[in-house]
């Protein structure tokens, strides 16, 4: 009787997927040992090995139901760039982003968890590991974020997968959201508004151009002053409706929304492998790996 429990043992020990797990055990008698080496031989129990290597490339791709009520951006990361091209790679980068947008997971956990809509018999854990272990690579779903609105979504990607942009918008139609879906791609925002910028970091925004005035010499009284002035700079530069609007920086792209009777309710920008550790290439130290196993 080949148990759950023993199957998820060796999954935990492989990184193989259940069913592949499942069937070794089946012809193994419940041998773990033989087990794992029937995964070995099969080229499936590689993946566990890469689990330590760095995945800091990869993919940023976005989906949106044809009548833009439903979207999702994701970033699925791998080793290096070159896989990034692969087609294999690219199109479960696409399947995993209309995965989030049809089933709707909470988190990362729950994706990996649910049942795959391409391969049936599989969860996403399940083709994951066997897409690492095809490609040869380390690769994670690292991130999604998903908006349902009444209004419409949209999105946007950059630099063949390196930038993913989704927006929300109220009243509007898709060249507004286009438009404000290339703002967000070319000038960083942060937040949506200043209401949305969290007290203490303004606070520690203030304190620095405080010091800052007061190093250039000015009184106390006169350095509020010119923190007040200076903090709408800093707005300016970090939250995307008081932007100016890049096709024309005589307008903020709040001012371009209102005039189009629309409004933003909210956005998502993900840019590949941003604050992950990039993998550093040591030729002599892969060398040694692999002769050390």
């Amino acid at each position: 009787m080949i148990t759950a429990e023993l199957v998820k043992q060796l999954r935990e020990k492989t990184g193989a997927g259940m069913m592949d797990c499942k069937k070794v055990l089946t012809e193994t008698n419940g041998d773990e040992e033989k087990a794992i080496e029937l995964l070995r031989e099969r080229g499936i129990a590689k993946a566990a090995k890469k689990s330590d290597r760095i995945a800091a490339e990869g993919l940023v791709t976005t989906y949106v139901t044809t009548d833009q009520k439903v979207g999702a951006v994701v970033e699925v990361n791998a080793e290096t760039d070159f896989v990034a091209k692969n087609e294999e790679f690219r199109n479960f980068v696409a399947d995993i982003a209309k995965q989030v947008a049809d089933k709707n997971p909470a988190t990362v956990e729950e994706l990996l968890a649910q049942t795959s809509m391409v391969e049936t018999d599989k969860t996403i854990q399940d083709v994951l590991t066997n897409k690492i272990a095809t490609i040869g690579e380390n690769m994670s779903i690292r991130r999604f974020e998903r908006f349902e609105s009444n209004g419409l979504v949209e999105s946007y990607i950059h630099g063949d997968g390196k930038i993913g942009v989704l927006v929300e918008i109220e009243n509007g139609n898709t060249e507004l959201a286009k438009d404000v879906c290339m703002q967000i791609a070319a000038a960083r925002p942060e937040y949506l508004d200043r209401e949305s910028v969290p007290a203490d970091r303004v606070a520690h925004e203030m304190e620095i151009l405080k010091a800052q005035a007061v190093n250039e010499g000015k009184p106390e009284a006169v350095a509020e002053k010119i923190v007040q002035g200076r903090i709408n700079k800093f707005y300016g530069e970090i939250c995307l409706v008081e932007q100016d609007f890049v096709k024309d920086p005589d307008q903020t792209v709040g001012k371009l929304v209102e005039s189009k009777g629309a409004k933003i309710v909210r956005f998502a920008r993900f840019e590949k492998g941003e604050g992950l550790q990039k993998r550093e290439e040591n030729f002599a130290e892969e060398v040694a790996k692999q002769i050390n196993g």
